[in-house]
């Protein structure tokens, strides 16, 4: 029996609830429930990316792969094509947003896959034009002596809760990922958190 599966992706840890809005979206398209959604907080061109590479893994010929945008899942055309030719190769239907690419039975028509390839084109300029304008902000802030980037976390500035909950940690009642839980961010985060409080791990 095929299966629907989804993938939502966010740059950072910070935009939460841009992933349960995607999350939402996506289970309007289709997808059974959040147990079939694949997420992480990744840059769009980087191709290391382990929940899309578990995706594509889990994923069996016949099943159906939705994002919300394809941005979400690129925003590399070179990375688009390889994502493509994974669809065509392992038989799957692709859909993003209300586009669908159905490689189960034939091959993409090239007017579809020109498509896709417009699109992928409009993302990586958009990443780029924002990257520049964020650089070109910076630079301009420098100049005028401003501080640049986020300021300095100290020991001081954690969270209460962190420091009740890495007493659990410490007393081995508790794991990073219960941590994480219970402060309502990521693993990753609760290591920045323990590094600027000087724990060992």
């Amino acid at each position: 029996m095929s299966e629907i599966w989804g993938y939502a992706r966010c740059s950072t840890d910070e935009t939460r609830q841009d992933i349960d809005r995607q999350k939402r979206e996506l289970l309007k398209m289709g997808v059974p429930d959040e147990r079939h959604v694949f997420f992480e907080y990744a840059s769009g061109a980087s191709k290391e990316r382990k929940e899309l590479v578990r995706l594509f893994e889990t994923a069996k010929p016949g099943d159906t792969i939705a994002a919300t945008e394809v941005s979400r899942l690129t925003r590399s055309t070179q990375h688009l094509c390889e994502i493509l030719a994974e669809v065509q190769q392992k038989h799957l239907c692709i859909r993003i947003g209300s586009f669908t690419v159905d490689c189960r039975t034939e091959d993409i028509d090239a007017m579809t896959k020109g498509m896709l390839m417009m699109w992928a084109v409009f993302s990586e300029m958009e990443r780029d034009i924002i990257s520049e304008r964020v650089k070109s902000g910076m630079r301009n802030a420098a100049a005028k002596g401003k501080q640049i980037g986020r300021p300095t976390t100290t020991a001081d500035a954690l969270p209460r809760d962190f420091w009740r909950t890495l007493k659990l940690y410490q007393q081995g009642t508790i794991t990073v990922s219960d941590m994480a839980h219970m402060l309502n961010c990521s693993r990753t985060t609760v290591y920045k958190y323990m590094d600027v409080a000087g724990v060992r791990r």
